[in-house]
């Protein structure tokens, strides 16, 4: 069948396992054909499938199109991490075959294309085969953190993702500073790992792990920025931001991040509506950059 040589073509990894957390949320595990598929925790690669494969229901129809040409659907995905494996022991990265994604369904694009790939990512099954990277990509790593540093991870959403595998490798190392893990998301449903991090504190005492709701009924709104502003975010977590001894790394919404533009004479642009970087940056803390390198770390997640 057509439809079988173009995955023989183009799919070079399969699903060992894909576990709904509930309708548009799942943690997807696979495993490369190359071995010793290589990645620094914090990276990402792409994920892909084909135009060819079913879509899920309830999702924007596509346009038809019947002479519609066979192409790979990619798009770029941060490597996440089970953190513990089944014995209670720390997975550092690069240590299994299996890799993991954490993956939010997008139904709609109310702006714009209907969603190609997460609508036919959400059929997929233990066994079933798609396209992965040939390699791993990306600055956003623990590269200049020293063991005795405090490390903030702030994210929303999926944007936990490669906070996990970091995590997980500063733990594996005997990290002596403080750890803190502070994730937004809309329901607490969306908490995937709550279990996962819950037993962190109870095995490591440098380590906090701290979420916030926007949608929750009878929970209040807390954005991670207001919660920060506020003084609660250091209040609660007993840690103080300092930038000459502290790294933070922001993943998920831009409204979070804050990100400004940079000028030609070096000053900075903020957004009308304050992010975590002009915060930050207020406190001292200078982003990072590939000739400057820096305490404040930002992936944009779209």
């Amino acid at each position: 069948m057509a439809v079988d040589r173009l995955r023989t073509k183009y799919y070079n990894a399969t699903v060992r396992s894909f576990r709904r957390i509930h309708d548009d949320l799942a943690i997807l595990r696979i495993v490369p054909d190359r071995k010793r598929f290589r990645y620094q925790a914090g990276q990402y690669t792409v994920l892909g499938l084909g135009n060819w494969e079913p879509r899920i229901e309830n999702a924007q129809p596509e346009p038809s199109n019947a002479t519609r040409i066979p192409k790979l659907i990619r798009r770029a995905y941060s490597l996440s991490a089970r953190i513990l494996d089944d014995t209670g022991n720390v997975v550092k990265a690069n240590s299994e075959d299996e890799l993991e994604f954490f993956v939010a369904l997008v139904r709609n694009n109310p702006d714009g294309p209907a969603p190609e790939l997460t609508p036919r990512l959400f059929t997929l099954s233990v066994g079933d085969r798609l396209h992965i990277g040939t390699s791993c990509h990306g600055r956003y790593s623990l590269d200049h953190v020293q063991p005795s540093d405090n490390v903030v991870f702030l994210a929303t959403g999926t944007g936990e993702a490669p906070h996990n595998a970091m995590l997980a490798e500063l733990l594996s190392m005997g990290h002596a500073g403080k750890i803190l893990s502070v994730v937004c998301v809309r329901y607490s449903k969306d908490l995937a790992y709550l279990p996962t991090h819950r037993s962190l504190e109870t095995k490591f005492s440098n380590y906090g792990y701290c979420t916030l709701v926007t949608r929750e009924p009878n929970i209040p709104k807390r954005y991670i920025q207001d919660y920060f502003a506020s003084g609660e975010l250091e209040a609660d977590s007993q840690l103080t931001l300092a930038p000459e001894n502290s790294h933070v790394y922001l993943c998920g919404n831009p409204s979070m991040i804050g990100l400004p533009e940079r000028c030609e004479d070096g000053s900075h642009i903020f957004p009308q509506s304050t992010g975590m970087v002009q915060l930050l940056m207020e406190r001292g803390f200078h982003l990072d950059h590939p000739r400057q390198p820096g305490n404040l770390h930002v992936e944009k997640y779209w």
